[in-house]
Protein backbone atom coordinates (compact mmCIF):
# COMPACT_ATOMS: atom_id res chain seq x y z
CA UNK A 1 0.00 0.00 0.00
CA UNK A 2 2.81 2.39 1.02
CA UNK A 3 4.72 1.54 -2.14
CA UNK A 4 1.62 2.16 -4.24
CA UNK A 5 1.09 5.57 -2.61
CA UNK A 6 4.73 6.47 -3.24
CA UNK A 7 4.35 5.54 -6.87
CA UNK A 8 1.16 7.64 -7.17
CA UNK A 9 2.81 10.62 -5.49
CA UNK A 10 5.85 10.32 -7.72
CA UNK A 11 3.64 10.14 -10.81
CA UNK A 12 1.72 13.23 -9.69
CA UNK A 13 4.94 15.12 -9.07
CA UNK A 14 6.27 14.16 -12.47
CA UNK A 15 3.01 15.28 -14.08
CA UNK A 16 3.21 18.67 -12.35
CA UNK A 17 6.84 19.03 -13.38
CA UNK A 18 5.99 18.12 -16.98
CA UNK A 19 3.12 20.64 -17.02
CA UNK A 20 5.38 23.35 -15.60
CA UNK A 21 8.05 22.57 -18.16
CA UNK A 22 5.47 22.68 -20.94
CA UNK A 23 4.14 26.03 -19.73
CA UNK A 24 7.68 27.40 -19.51
CA UNK A 25 8.37 26.24 -23.04
CA UNK A 26 5.25 28.08 -24.23
CA UNK A 27 6.26 31.44 -22.79
CA UNK A 28 8.60 34.04 -24.24
CA UNK A 29 10.11 36.92 -22.32
CA UNK A 30 11.88 40.07 -23.42
CA UNK A 31 13.39 43.02 -21.60
CA UNK A 32 12.78 46.01 -23.86
CA UNK A 33 13.48 49.67 -23.08
CA UNK A 34 9.71 50.00 -22.49
CA UNK A 35 9.82 47.27 -19.83
CA UNK A 36 9.79 43.51 -19.39
CA UNK A 37 7.18 41.48 -21.25
CA UNK A 38 5.98 37.91 -21.18
CA UNK A 39 4.42 36.59 -24.36
CA UNK A 40 3.94 33.16 -25.88
CA UNK A 41 5.90 30.84 -28.09
CA UNK A 42 4.04 29.41 -31.08
CA UNK A 43 6.31 26.91 -32.81
CA UNK A 44 9.39 28.89 -33.83
CA UNK A 45 7.61 32.20 -33.22
CA UNK A 46 7.51 34.58 -30.26
CA UNK A 47 4.22 36.47 -30.00
CA UNK A 48 3.53 39.49 -27.79
CA UNK A 49 0.06 41.01 -27.69
CA UNK A 50 -1.51 44.25 -26.46
CA UNK A 51 1.74 46.06 -25.71
CA UNK A 52 0.87 49.65 -24.69
CA UNK A 53 2.78 52.27 -26.67
CA UNK A 54 1.04 55.31 -25.13
CA UNK A 55 -0.99 56.21 -22.07
CA UNK A 56 -4.75 55.58 -22.38
CA UNK A 57 -6.28 58.63 -24.14
CA UNK A 58 -9.15 58.94 -21.67
CA UNK A 59 -10.58 61.79 -19.60
CA UNK A 60 -8.43 64.92 -20.05
CA UNK A 61 -6.20 63.02 -22.52
CA UNK A 62 -9.10 62.53 -24.95
CA UNK A 63 -8.22 64.61 -28.03
CA UNK A 64 -4.62 65.07 -27.00
CA UNK A 65 -1.49 63.94 -28.78
CA UNK A 66 -0.54 60.49 -27.47
CA UNK A 67 1.60 60.55 -24.35
CA UNK A 68 4.43 57.98 -24.45
CA UNK A 69 4.03 55.12 -22.00
CA UNK A 70 6.65 55.34 -19.21
CA UNK A 71 8.72 52.25 -18.53
CA UNK A 72 6.67 49.91 -16.38
CA UNK A 73 7.96 47.94 -13.43
CA UNK A 74 7.75 44.16 -13.16
CA UNK A 75 6.83 41.84 -16.01
CA UNK A 76 3.82 42.83 -18.11
CA UNK A 77 1.67 39.98 -19.40
CA UNK A 78 1.43 40.16 -23.19
CA UNK A 79 -0.34 36.88 -23.93
CA UNK A 80 -3.85 38.15 -24.74
CA UNK A 81 -5.12 40.70 -27.25
CA UNK A 82 -6.38 44.00 -25.90
CA UNK A 83 -9.65 45.72 -26.82
CA UNK A 84 -10.13 47.41 -30.15
CA UNK A 85 -10.53 51.18 -30.24
CA UNK A 86 -14.08 52.50 -29.80
CA UNK A 87 -15.99 52.35 -33.08
CA UNK A 88 -19.46 51.91 -34.48
CA UNK A 89 -21.17 48.65 -33.73
CA UNK A 90 -22.15 47.26 -37.10
CA UNK A 91 -25.89 47.06 -37.59
CA UNK A 92 -25.59 45.45 -41.02
CA UNK A 93 -24.24 42.07 -42.04
CA UNK A 94 -21.79 42.07 -44.91
CA UNK A 95 -18.70 40.19 -46.02
CA UNK A 96 -16.55 42.24 -43.64
CA UNK A 97 -18.73 41.64 -40.56
CA UNK A 98 -17.17 39.68 -37.72
CA UNK A 99 -18.09 38.74 -34.19
CA UNK A 100 -18.18 41.72 -31.79
CA UNK A 101 -14.94 42.39 -29.94
CA UNK A 102 -14.30 44.25 -26.66
CA UNK A 103 -13.93 48.02 -27.18
CA UNK A 104 -12.29 50.68 -25.07
CA UNK A 105 -10.67 54.10 -25.27
CA UNK A 106 -7.75 52.38 -23.55
CA UNK A 107 -6.69 50.79 -26.83
CA UNK A 108 -3.33 52.24 -27.89
CA UNK A 109 -1.54 48.93 -28.10
CA UNK A 110 0.39 46.90 -30.65
CA UNK A 111 1.10 43.22 -31.31
CA UNK A 112 4.38 41.63 -32.37
CA UNK A 113 5.22 38.34 -34.13
CA UNK A 114 8.97 37.65 -34.24
CA UNK A 115 11.04 34.60 -35.21
CA UNK A 116 12.61 33.17 -32.07
CA UNK A 117 16.08 33.61 -33.57
CA UNK A 118 15.45 37.03 -35.12
CA UNK A 119 18.40 39.43 -35.27
CA UNK A 120 18.28 42.70 -37.21
CA UNK A 121 15.23 41.35 -39.04
CA UNK A 122 13.12 43.57 -41.31
CA UNK A 123 10.03 45.03 -39.63
CA UNK A 124 6.57 45.02 -41.26
CA UNK A 125 4.38 47.67 -39.59
CA UNK A 126 0.69 47.10 -40.43
CA UNK A 127 -2.08 49.76 -40.30
CA UNK A 128 -5.61 48.40 -40.64
CA UNK A 129 -8.32 49.79 -42.90
CA UNK A 130 -11.91 50.65 -42.07
CA UNK A 131 -12.54 54.19 -43.42
CA UNK A 132 -10.90 55.62 -40.26
CA UNK A 133 -14.13 54.53 -38.54
CA UNK A 134 -13.33 50.90 -37.75
CA UNK A 135 -10.77 48.13 -37.69
CA UNK A 136 -8.60 46.32 -35.16
CA UNK A 137 -5.03 45.08 -35.00
CA UNK A 138 -6.32 41.82 -33.53
CA UNK A 139 -8.37 40.99 -36.65
CA UNK A 140 -7.54 37.36 -37.55
CA UNK A 141 -6.93 38.46 -41.16
CA UNK A 142 -3.83 40.31 -39.92
CA UNK A 143 -2.30 37.46 -37.95
CA UNK A 144 1.40 37.90 -38.58
CA UNK A 145 2.57 34.31 -38.07
CA UNK A 146 2.95 33.31 -41.74
CA UNK A 147 4.84 36.50 -42.56
CA UNK A 148 7.10 36.13 -39.56
CA UNK A 149 7.95 32.58 -40.61
CA UNK A 150 9.66 34.16 -43.59
CA UNK A 151 12.14 35.88 -41.29
CA UNK A 152 10.59 39.26 -40.59
CA UNK A 153 9.13 40.91 -37.49
CA UNK A 154 5.45 41.84 -37.88
CA UNK A 155 3.84 44.65 -35.89
CA UNK A 156 0.11 45.44 -35.99
CA UNK A 157 -1.18 48.56 -34.24
CA UNK A 158 -4.38 50.12 -32.95
CA UNK A 159 -5.04 53.83 -33.45
CA UNK A 160 -7.94 56.10 -32.50
CA UNK A 161 -10.94 56.07 -34.83
CA UNK A 162 -13.90 58.19 -35.82
CA UNK A 163 -14.63 61.32 -33.80
CA UNK A 164 -12.22 60.20 -31.07
CA UNK A 165 -9.34 60.09 -33.52
CA UNK A 166 -10.00 62.86 -35.99
CA UNK A 167 -12.03 65.69 -34.39
CA UNK A 168 -10.75 69.25 -34.87
CA UNK A 169 -12.21 72.19 -32.94
CA UNK A 170 -11.08 75.75 -32.09
CA UNK A 171 -11.01 74.92 -28.36
CA UNK A 172 -8.78 71.92 -29.00
CA UNK A 173 -6.49 74.02 -31.19
CA UNK A 174 -6.25 76.61 -28.39
CA UNK A 175 -5.03 73.85 -26.04
CA UNK A 176 -2.15 73.04 -28.43
CA UNK A 177 1.19 74.90 -28.39
CA UNK A 178 1.01 74.83 -32.19
CA UNK A 179 -2.64 75.98 -32.27
CA UNK A 180 -3.69 72.84 -34.15
CA UNK A 181 -6.12 69.98 -33.58
CA UNK A 182 -7.36 66.83 -35.26
CA UNK A 183 -5.10 64.09 -36.66
CA UNK A 184 -4.99 62.24 -33.33
CA UNK A 185 -5.24 58.88 -35.06
CA UNK A 186 -2.29 59.83 -37.26
CA UNK A 187 -0.33 61.00 -34.21
CA UNK A 188 -1.04 57.58 -32.66
CA UNK A 189 0.51 55.90 -35.71
CA UNK A 190 3.56 58.15 -35.44
CA UNK A 191 3.92 57.41 -31.73
CA UNK A 192 3.67 53.67 -32.45
CA UNK A 193 6.48 54.07 -35.01
CA UNK A 194 8.57 55.90 -32.41
CA UNK A 195 7.95 53.06 -29.96
CA UNK A 196 9.10 50.58 -32.60
CA UNK A 197 12.23 52.62 -33.28
CA UNK A 198 13.13 52.55 -29.57
CA UNK A 199 12.08 48.99 -28.73
CA UNK A 200 11.97 46.67 -31.71
CA UNK A 201 15.63 45.70 -31.40
CA UNK A 202 14.77 43.80 -28.21
CA UNK A 203 12.48 41.57 -30.32
CA UNK A 204 15.12 40.97 -33.00
CA UNK A 205 13.93 43.67 -35.37
CA UNK A 206 15.96 46.27 -37.24
CA UNK A 207 14.68 49.76 -36.39
CA UNK A 208 16.38 51.11 -39.52
CA UNK A 209 14.47 48.74 -41.81
CA UNK A 210 10.79 49.37 -41.08
CA UNK A 211 8.16 49.07 -43.83
CA UNK A 212 4.88 50.84 -43.18
CA UNK A 213 1.97 49.04 -44.85
CA UNK A 214 -1.79 49.35 -44.92
CA UNK A 215 -4.92 48.70 -46.94
CA UNK A 216 -7.79 51.12 -47.71
CA UNK A 217 -7.79 53.66 -44.84
CA UNK A 218 -4.54 51.99 -43.84
CA UNK A 219 -3.21 52.86 -47.30
CA UNK A 220 -4.46 56.43 -46.82
CA UNK A 221 -2.58 56.44 -43.51
CA UNK A 222 0.58 55.27 -45.29
CA UNK A 223 0.32 58.32 -47.55
CA UNK A 224 -0.31 60.61 -44.57
CA UNK A 225 2.85 59.21 -42.95
CA UNK A 226 4.82 59.70 -46.17
CA UNK A 227 3.62 63.32 -46.24
CA UNK A 228 4.14 64.12 -42.55
CA UNK A 229 7.43 65.70 -41.46
CA UNK A 230 6.76 64.22 -37.99
CA UNK A 231 7.12 60.69 -39.39
CA UNK A 232 10.29 61.31 -41.38
CA UNK A 233 13.06 58.86 -40.58
CA UNK A 234 10.76 56.40 -38.80
CA UNK A 235 10.38 54.06 -41.80
CA UNK A 236 12.40 52.96 -44.81
CA UNK A 237 9.76 51.60 -47.22
CA UNK A 238 6.03 51.80 -47.85
CA UNK A 239 3.24 49.51 -49.08
CA UNK A 240 -0.12 51.04 -50.00
CA UNK A 241 -2.92 48.61 -50.88
CA UNK A 242 -6.11 50.16 -52.31
CA UNK A 243 -5.14 53.62 -51.05
CA UNK A 244 -7.08 56.75 -52.07
CA UNK A 245 -5.43 60.16 -52.48
CA UNK A 246 -8.59 62.19 -51.91
CA UNK A 247 -8.72 65.84 -50.92
CA UNK A 248 -9.19 66.61 -47.25
CA UNK A 249 -10.19 69.50 -45.02
CA UNK A 250 -7.88 72.38 -44.18
CA UNK A 251 -7.83 73.02 -40.45
CA UNK A 252 -8.86 76.66 -40.36
CA UNK A 253 -10.23 77.72 -43.73
CA UNK A 254 -12.59 76.49 -46.40
CA UNK A 255 -10.75 74.93 -49.33
CA UNK A 256 -11.73 72.98 -52.44
CA UNK A 257 -15.42 73.29 -51.65
CA UNK A 258 -15.03 71.79 -48.18
CA UNK A 259 -15.59 73.53 -44.81
CA UNK A 260 -12.63 73.80 -42.47
CA UNK A 261 -12.04 70.94 -40.04
CA UNK A 262 -12.54 73.31 -37.10
CA UNK A 263 -15.89 74.49 -38.51
CA UNK A 264 -16.95 70.86 -38.92
CA UNK A 265 -16.05 70.28 -35.26
CA UNK A 266 -18.09 73.28 -34.14
CA UNK A 267 -21.03 72.07 -36.22
CA UNK A 268 -20.78 68.61 -34.70
CA UNK A 269 -20.68 69.96 -31.13
CA UNK A 270 -23.82 71.97 -31.83
CA UNK A 271 -25.56 68.94 -33.28
CA UNK A 272 -24.71 67.00 -30.10
CA UNK A 273 -25.89 69.89 -27.88
CA UNK A 274 -22.42 70.16 -26.35
CA UNK A 275 -21.58 73.71 -25.29
CA UNK A 276 -17.84 73.11 -25.14
CA UNK A 277 -15.09 70.51 -25.35
CA UNK A 278 -15.51 69.70 -21.66
CA UNK A 279 -19.06 68.56 -22.39
CA UNK A 280 -17.83 66.39 -25.27
CA UNK A 281 -15.11 64.89 -23.06
CA UNK A 282 -17.76 64.01 -20.50
CA UNK A 283 -19.75 61.94 -23.00
CA UNK A 284 -19.57 58.15 -23.04
CA UNK A 285 -17.21 57.23 -25.89
CA UNK A 286 -19.58 54.75 -27.51
CA UNK A 287 -22.51 57.18 -27.33
CA UNK A 288 -20.32 59.95 -28.72
CA UNK A 289 -19.09 57.79 -31.59
CA UNK A 290 -22.59 56.73 -32.60
CA UNK A 291 -23.95 60.29 -32.32
CA UNK A 292 -21.12 61.69 -34.43
CA UNK A 293 -21.79 59.12 -37.15
CA UNK A 294 -25.49 59.95 -37.09
CA UNK A 295 -24.56 63.63 -37.49
CA UNK A 296 -22.52 62.67 -40.60
CA UNK A 297 -19.11 63.43 -39.09
CA UNK A 298 -16.42 62.29 -41.55
CA UNK A 299 -13.04 61.28 -40.09
CA UNK A 300 -10.14 62.49 -42.23
CA UNK A 301 -6.77 64.07 -41.76
CA UNK A 302 -6.71 67.87 -41.47
CA UNK A 303 -4.19 70.08 -43.29
CA UNK A 304 -2.66 71.90 -40.32
CA UNK A 305 0.74 72.93 -41.68
CA UNK A 306 2.59 70.77 -39.17
CA UNK A 307 1.39 67.16 -38.99
CA UNK A 308 -0.05 67.34 -42.50
CA UNK A 309 1.57 70.26 -44.30
CA UNK A 310 -0.54 70.25 -47.50
CA UNK A 311 -2.91 68.24 -49.65
CA UNK A 312 -1.40 64.87 -50.52
CA UNK A 313 -1.37 65.64 -54.26
CA UNK A 314 0.61 68.81 -53.58
CA UNK A 315 3.12 67.13 -51.26
CA UNK A 316 3.88 64.48 -53.88
CA UNK A 317 3.92 66.99 -56.75
CA UNK A 318 6.48 69.11 -54.88
CA UNK A 319 8.57 65.98 -54.18
CA UNK A 320 8.31 66.64 -50.44
CA UNK A 321 7.15 63.11 -49.55
CA UNK A 322 9.35 60.54 -47.82
CA UNK A 323 11.96 59.33 -50.34
CA UNK A 324 11.37 55.60 -49.88
CA UNK A 325 10.70 52.59 -52.15
CA UNK A 326 7.01 51.82 -52.59
CA UNK A 327 4.80 48.89 -53.52
CA UNK A 328 1.25 49.93 -54.41
CA UNK A 329 -1.77 48.53 -56.19
CA UNK A 330 -5.49 47.89 -56.26
CA UNK A 331 -8.13 45.26 -57.02
CA UNK A 332 -10.21 44.72 -60.14
CA UNK A 333 -13.52 44.53 -58.26
CA UNK A 334 -12.99 47.17 -55.56
CA UNK A 335 -16.50 48.61 -55.78
CA UNK A 336 -18.33 45.27 -55.96
CA UNK A 337 -18.26 45.18 -52.15
CA UNK A 338 -18.40 48.98 -51.70
CA UNK A 339 -21.42 49.75 -53.85
CA UNK A 340 -22.44 52.62 -51.59
CA UNK A 341 -19.52 54.58 -53.09
CA UNK A 342 -20.94 54.45 -56.62
CA UNK A 343 -24.16 56.06 -57.93
CA UNK A 344 -26.94 53.90 -59.40
CA UNK A 345 -26.97 53.65 -63.19
CA UNK A 346 -29.16 56.18 -65.02
CA UNK A 347 -32.27 55.13 -66.90
CA UNK A 348 -30.58 54.79 -70.27
CA UNK A 349 -27.29 54.88 -72.14
CA UNK A 350 -28.33 58.23 -73.61
CA UNK A 351 -28.81 59.70 -70.12
CA UNK A 352 -25.40 58.37 -69.10
CA UNK A 353 -23.63 59.90 -72.08
CA UNK A 354 -25.45 63.21 -71.61
CA UNK A 355 -24.32 63.42 -67.98
CA UNK A 356 -20.73 62.59 -68.86
CA UNK A 357 -20.56 65.17 -71.65
CA UNK A 358 -22.06 67.84 -69.37
CA UNK A 359 -19.49 67.19 -66.63
CA UNK A 360 -16.34 66.23 -68.53
CA UNK A 361 -16.56 68.50 -71.58
CA UNK A 362 -13.56 68.03 -73.85
CA UNK A 363 -12.55 64.98 -71.79
CA UNK A 364 -15.88 63.22 -72.41
CA UNK A 365 -14.80 61.27 -75.50
CA UNK A 366 -11.83 59.78 -73.66
CA UNK A 367 -14.03 59.07 -70.65
CA UNK A 368 -16.64 57.22 -72.73
CA UNK A 369 -13.91 55.26 -74.46
CA UNK A 370 -12.69 53.97 -71.09
CA UNK A 371 -16.15 53.64 -69.50
CA UNK A 372 -18.63 53.05 -72.34
CA UNK A 373 -22.40 53.13 -72.12
CA UNK A 374 -22.69 49.54 -73.36
CA UNK A 375 -22.61 48.19 -69.80
CA UNK A 376 -23.63 50.97 -67.45
CA UNK A 377 -23.19 49.11 -64.17
CA UNK A 378 -19.70 47.86 -64.96
CA UNK A 379 -18.63 51.27 -66.28
CA UNK A 380 -19.90 53.06 -63.16
CA UNK A 381 -18.11 50.61 -60.86
CA UNK A 382 -14.91 50.90 -62.90
CA UNK A 383 -15.08 54.70 -62.85
CA UNK A 384 -15.23 54.88 -59.06
CA UNK A 385 -12.58 52.16 -58.72
CA UNK A 386 -10.16 53.96 -61.00
CA UNK A 387 -10.79 57.49 -59.71
CA UNK A 388 -10.11 56.38 -56.14
CA UNK A 389 -7.78 53.40 -56.14
CA UNK A 390 -6.35 52.98 -59.64
CA UNK A 391 -5.30 56.59 -60.14
CA UNK A 392 -3.85 56.74 -56.63
CA UNK A 393 -1.81 53.55 -57.05
CA UNK A 394 -0.30 54.62 -60.35
CA UNK A 395 0.29 58.16 -59.06
CA UNK A 396 2.26 56.79 -56.12
CA UNK A 397 4.58 54.66 -58.21
CA UNK A 398 5.02 57.45 -60.77
CA UNK A 399 5.91 60.03 -58.11
CA UNK A 400 8.32 57.72 -56.26
CA UNK A 401 9.93 56.70 -59.56
CA UNK A 402 10.41 60.40 -60.36
CA UNK A 403 12.48 60.88 -57.19
CA UNK A 404 14.63 57.85 -57.97
CA UNK A 405 13.00 55.31 -55.66
CA UNK A 406 12.25 51.69 -56.69
CA UNK A 407 8.48 51.52 -57.21
CA UNK A 408 6.31 48.50 -57.88
CA UNK A 409 2.70 48.42 -59.11
CA UNK A 410 0.21 45.53 -58.90
CA UNK A 411 -3.32 44.73 -60.07
CA UNK A 412 -5.16 42.02 -58.13
CA UNK A 413 -7.65 40.34 -60.47
CA UNK A 414 -7.94 36.94 -58.81
CA UNK A 415 -11.29 35.24 -58.38
CA UNK A 416 -12.45 31.90 -57.03
CA UNK A 417 -15.81 30.07 -57.26
CA UNK A 418 -17.58 31.29 -54.09
CA UNK A 419 -16.46 34.86 -54.68
CA UNK A 420 -17.34 34.99 -58.36
CA UNK A 421 -20.73 33.31 -57.96
CA UNK A 422 -21.64 35.94 -55.34
CA UNK A 423 -20.71 38.76 -57.73
CA UNK A 424 -17.67 39.87 -55.73
CA UNK A 425 -14.81 39.08 -58.11
CA UNK A 426 -11.55 40.59 -56.71
CA UNK A 427 -13.45 42.77 -54.23
CA UNK A 428 -12.02 45.44 -51.92
CA UNK A 429 -9.70 43.75 -49.45
CA UNK A 430 -9.85 40.34 -51.10
CA UNK A 431 -6.06 40.29 -51.47
CA UNK A 432 -5.53 40.44 -47.68
CA UNK A 433 -5.85 36.70 -46.88
CA UNK A 434 -3.36 35.97 -49.66
CA UNK A 435 -0.88 38.62 -48.49
CA UNK A 436 -0.99 37.44 -44.86
CA UNK A 437 -1.48 33.72 -45.52
CA UNK A 438 -4.69 33.80 -43.47
CA UNK A 439 -7.10 32.24 -45.95
CA UNK A 440 -8.64 30.17 -43.13
CA UNK A 441 -9.11 33.27 -40.92
CA UNK A 442 -11.69 35.17 -42.98
CA UNK A 443 -14.94 36.59 -41.46
CA UNK A 444 -18.09 34.42 -41.45
CA UNK A 445 -19.73 35.94 -44.56
CA UNK A 446 -16.51 36.34 -46.56
CA UNK A 447 -16.74 34.11 -49.68
CA UNK A 448 -14.92 30.96 -48.62
CA UNK A 449 -11.53 30.51 -50.24
CA UNK A 450 -11.07 26.90 -51.37
CA UNK A 451 -8.22 24.94 -49.83
CA UNK A 452 -6.61 24.08 -53.16
CA UNK A 453 -2.95 23.92 -54.19
CA UNK A 454 -3.49 26.82 -56.60
CA UNK A 455 -4.82 29.17 -53.89
CA UNK A 456 -1.98 28.15 -51.56
CA UNK A 457 0.60 28.72 -54.30
CA UNK A 458 -0.76 32.20 -55.06
CA UNK A 459 -0.68 33.09 -51.37
CA UNK A 460 2.88 31.78 -51.03
CA UNK A 461 3.97 33.96 -53.93
CA UNK A 462 2.32 37.07 -52.48
CA UNK A 463 3.78 36.39 -49.03
CA UNK A 464 7.21 36.07 -50.65
CA UNK A 465 6.82 39.27 -52.68
CA UNK A 466 5.59 41.35 -49.74
CA UNK A 467 8.14 40.07 -47.21
CA UNK A 468 11.07 40.32 -49.61
CA UNK A 469 10.09 43.90 -50.39
CA UNK A 470 10.14 44.58 -46.65
CA UNK A 471 13.60 43.01 -46.52
CA UNK A 472 15.31 44.61 -49.52
CA UNK A 473 12.94 47.00 -51.29
CA UNK A 474 12.63 44.62 -54.25
CA UNK A 475 9.76 42.07 -54.32
CA UNK A 476 10.86 38.55 -55.22
CA UNK A 477 9.13 35.18 -54.89
CA UNK A 478 10.33 31.61 -55.11
CA UNK A 479 9.22 29.82 -58.28
CA UNK A 480 7.42 32.97 -59.47
CA UNK A 481 8.17 35.61 -62.12
CA UNK A 482 10.50 38.54 -61.53
CA UNK A 483 8.59 41.72 -60.61
CA UNK A 484 10.04 44.64 -62.52
CA UNK A 485 9.90 48.21 -61.17
CA UNK A 486 7.34 50.51 -62.79
CA UNK A 487 10.02 52.60 -64.53
CA UNK A 488 9.80 53.87 -68.10
CA UNK A 489 8.22 50.59 -69.24
CA UNK A 490 5.28 51.12 -66.84
CA UNK A 491 5.62 47.54 -65.61
CA UNK A 492 3.26 45.94 -63.11
CA UNK A 493 2.39 42.53 -61.69
CA UNK A 494 -1.01 41.11 -62.60
CA UNK A 495 -2.28 38.69 -59.95
CA UNK A 496 -4.91 36.43 -61.54
CA UNK A 497 -4.67 32.68 -60.92
CA UNK A 498 -0.92 33.26 -60.69
CA UNK A 499 1.42 36.26 -60.87
CA UNK A 500 1.90 37.52 -64.44
CA UNK A 501 4.28 40.37 -65.37
CA UNK A 502 2.70 42.95 -67.65
CA UNK A 503 2.97 46.60 -68.62
CA UNK A 504 0.79 49.66 -69.27
CA UNK A 505 -2.09 48.88 -66.91
CA UNK A 506 -5.47 50.13 -68.17
CA UNK A 507 -4.06 52.52 -70.80
CA UNK A 508 -5.44 56.04 -70.51
CA UNK A 509 -6.94 55.50 -67.04
CA UNK A 510 -4.30 57.40 -65.11
CA UNK A 511 -4.07 60.29 -67.55
CA UNK A 512 -7.84 60.91 -67.55
CA UNK A 513 -8.24 61.00 -63.78
CA UNK A 514 -5.03 62.99 -63.28
CA UNK A 515 -6.33 65.66 -65.64
CA UNK A 516 -9.72 65.69 -63.91
CA UNK A 517 -8.12 66.16 -60.48
CA UNK A 518 -5.84 68.90 -61.78
CA UNK A 519 -8.81 70.78 -63.21
CA UNK A 520 -10.66 70.48 -59.91
CA UNK A 521 -7.66 71.94 -58.14
CA UNK A 522 -7.60 74.85 -60.58
CA UNK A 523 -11.29 75.54 -60.00
CA UNK A 524 -10.59 75.96 -56.29
CA UNK A 525 -14.09 74.95 -55.21
CA UNK A 526 -14.26 71.22 -56.00
CA UNK A 527 -13.10 68.30 -53.86
CA UNK A 528 -11.74 65.15 -55.49
CA UNK A 529 -13.03 61.90 -54.05
CA UNK A 530 -15.85 59.60 -55.14
CA UNK A 531 -17.90 62.37 -56.82
CA UNK A 532 -16.90 61.16 -60.27
CA UNK A 533 -18.56 59.99 -63.46
CA UNK A 534 -22.26 60.83 -63.63
CA UNK A 535 -22.11 62.60 -60.24
CA UNK A 536 -19.05 64.69 -61.09
CA UNK A 537 -19.26 68.46 -60.89
CA UNK A 538 -18.64 70.29 -64.15
CA UNK A 539 -14.93 70.39 -64.84
CA UNK A 540 -13.28 73.58 -65.95
CA UNK A 541 -11.83 73.55 -69.45
CA UNK A 542 -8.71 75.21 -68.06
CA UNK A 543 -5.80 72.82 -68.19
CA UNK A 544 -4.52 72.21 -64.69
CA UNK A 545 -1.75 69.61 -64.89
CA UNK A 546 1.89 70.68 -64.82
Amino acid sequence: MIARRLILCLAAALAVAATSASQAAQTATVNAPAGQLQGTTEGTMHVFKAIPYALPPVGPLRWKAPVPMPRWSGIKNATEYGPECVQLKSALSNIYSADPLPMSEDCLTLNIWAPANAHNAPVFFWIYGGALWGGASRDPLYDGAQMAKRGIVVVTINYRLGVLGWLAHPELSAESPLNISGNYGLLDQIQALRWVKSNIGAFGGNASNVTIAGESAGGLSVMYLMASPEARGLFAKAIAQSAYMVSTQALKQREHGTPSAEDSGVKLAAALHASNIAALRAMDPQTLTAAAAAALFAPFGAIDGHILPAQLVDVFDKREQAPVPILAGFNAGEIRSLRILAPPPPASAADYEKAIRASYGDLADEFLKLYPSTNLQESIWATTRDALYGWTSERLVRRQTAIGQPSFLYFFDHGYPAEDSAGYHAFHGSELPFVFGTMDHTPPLWPKIPATPNEAKLSDAMLDYWTSFARTGHPQAQDAPAWQPFGSAEAYMDFTNAPHPADHLLPGMYELHEEAVCRRKVSGDQPWNWNVGIVSPTLTDQKGCP
